[in-house]
């Protein structure tokens, strides 16, 4: 068997390991598992040790931050299009272009672009994942970031001082892991850029979320949320704005695309 496929063949064993775990764990649904184990196997298998650290510092952190403080975040879940527990849409939103850019390590194995543009993305998506779950326990309310007037907790949109923080947090986090399997000499550059793409990256996925995505109307309850077709209370949700298409898990897909662009164009 050639290498390629043995690290191949690795990389989905422990793909399918970590799902089942995650899956068992009540962090993924039934098809978020399956979503998971195929990108963590292509990222794994395809990647090398410094790939799978950013991810796994990725889900874990992310998966641990939706419990902390279950009881104070629960009344925003109504605004959320999906709950704790990741589906494939939410996944592959986190972890598709990584996967994607695990495949072009592998065809351009001499390139240094894929691995710079797959941290920036890392750095994205959990700047803005540390973004959300923390931000919303904020004792101040939210501001949406176009215009800076106040919204409800857990808007589209909505920004505060400590859900910022938390995004650069997250950045830096991946950013400082992503700096210890960069080539020599460049740690430095890595350490500062990285984190810079991923909190711009989460700050356009605000800046998407107050302007295009689209969002839904629950006529029983009066409130704004993501969910569709039906509302936590079982009403059925109607569009009051933006592309229809363009739900969150597109948004969260254009931050970590954002993420790794800015990631190369700032370090290569």
């Amino acid at each position: 068997m050639s290498p390629l496929l043995l690290s191949l063949l690795f990389g989905f064993l422990l793909g399918v390991l970590i799902a089942v775990l995650a899956w068992r764990a009540f962090a993924l649904s039934n098809n978020g598992a399956a979503a998971a184990a195929l990108t963590g196997g292509l990222i794994f298998g395809l990647g090398g040790l410094g790939w799978a650290v950013l991810l796994l510092a990725f889900f874990i952190s992310s998966s641990g931050l939706s419990r902390v403080f279950a009881s104070r975040k629960a009344g925003v879940y109504e605004k959320f299009s999906k709950g704790s527990r990741r589906d494939w849409g939410q996944v592959l939103a986190n972890g598709g272009l990584g996967a994607l850019l695990a495949v072009a390590h592998a065809v351009f194995p001499s390139q240094s672009w894929p691995w710079l543009a797959f941290a920036g993305a890392m750095a994205a998506v959990n700047a803005d994942t540390w973004a959300t779950e923390l931000g919303v326990l904020s004792s101040k309310p939210p501001r949406r970031i176009t215009t800076g007037k106040v919204v409800e907790r857990g808007t589209s949109g909505g920004i505060t001082v400590l859900g910022t923080l938390a995004a650069l947090a997250g950045a830096l986090w991946i950013g400082g892991l992503a700096a210890l399997f960069s080539a020599k000499g460049n740690a430095g550059s890595f350490l500062l850029n990285v984190p810079l793409a991923g909190l711009l990256g989460s700050l356009f996925d605000s800046f998407l979320g107050a302007t295009v995505q689209v969002i839904y109307r629950c006529p029983v309850c009066e409130k704004e949320t993501e969910r569709h077709p039906l509302h936590l209370c079982g009403a059925e949700t109607t569009r009051i704005r933006g592309w229809r298409w363009l739900n969150n898990d597109w948004v969260n897909f254009g931050c970590s695309l954002v993420g790794a662009i800015l990631s190369v164009i700032l370090i290569g």
